[in-house]
């Protein structure tokens, strides 16, 4: 897959904030969704305190479920641990696994935030922008906003509010288990991406393509960390 990044990563926080609210202007989050054959799942995992990132893609085939491709990354990065500023810290590694894919997914689900960010740029936003590629970003736990009632049944659906803006969707994967937060990140509208959730889950709380990246980086993990 072919990749070309428009900025620098090694900057300073200050400077990473400011690049955040320029791209910011440049993400799309009206745009549906015309295909969902292959979807890709990524993530990131690393020892605390280590500059060490492991990153791991895998693309998914919604119609019967089978992973085509996987691909990893070990990169080490100097950025520090921001709350906020994870695509500077853990993008590198991510872009590293995708350009090594030998053809691009229809659309690109990230185990963290997209619109649902202080600056409307969480790491599913960033990784868009730059793999030009409709990406969502699917998060176990909340950046910002505020979550309405939501149901305990599968399926249930909150928005995500800041303020007066719906930011995402809390989504109740299985019945009595905690939600997922759903956000846009670039080239796709929100029903968009909660369709997708929807297609690729399989009787867990993470939808298929970011649990089965999230088994596959922590394997490689504990592989290349000494005892």
């Amino acid at each position: 897959m072919r990749i070309s990044c428009p900025h620098r990563w090694d900057l300073t926080p200050k400077e990473a904030v400011q690049l955040q609210r320029e791209l910011a202007g440049q993400i799309d989050i009206r745009t549906p969704l015309t295909r969902c054959e292959i979807v890709a799942g990524a993530d990131i995992s690393y020892n605390r305190f280590s500059p060490t990132m492991y990153a791991s893609v895998i693309l998914y085939r919604v119609a019967d479920g089978s992973v085509i491709e996987s691909q990893d990354a070990i990169c080490d990065t100097p950025f520090p641990y921001v709350p906020g500023l994870l695509s500077f810290r853990e993008a590198p590694a991510l872009l590293s696994a995708f350009a090594k894919l030998r053809r691009p997914p229809d659309v690109v689900m990230i185990d963290g935030q997209g619109y649902a960010h202080p600056r409307r740029l969480g790491i599913a936003s960033h990784m868009g922008l730059v793999l030009k590629v409709p990406t969502f970003g699917c998060a176990k736990s909340l950046l910002i906003g505020k979550v309405g009632r939501l149901g305990v049944t599968a399926g249930a659906l909150a928005p995500i509010m800041d303020g007066d803006e719906q930011i995402g969707y809390a989504v109740r994967t299985r019945r009595g288990v905690k939600p997922v937060f759903v956000s846009a990140g670039h080239k796709i509208d929100l029903a968009s991406a909660l369709r997708v959730v929807s297609l690729t889950l399989r009787g867990f709380r993470i939808p298929e393509p970011t649990r089965l990246a999230h088994l596959r980086v922590n394997e490689l993990r504990r592989k290349h960390t000494l005892p």
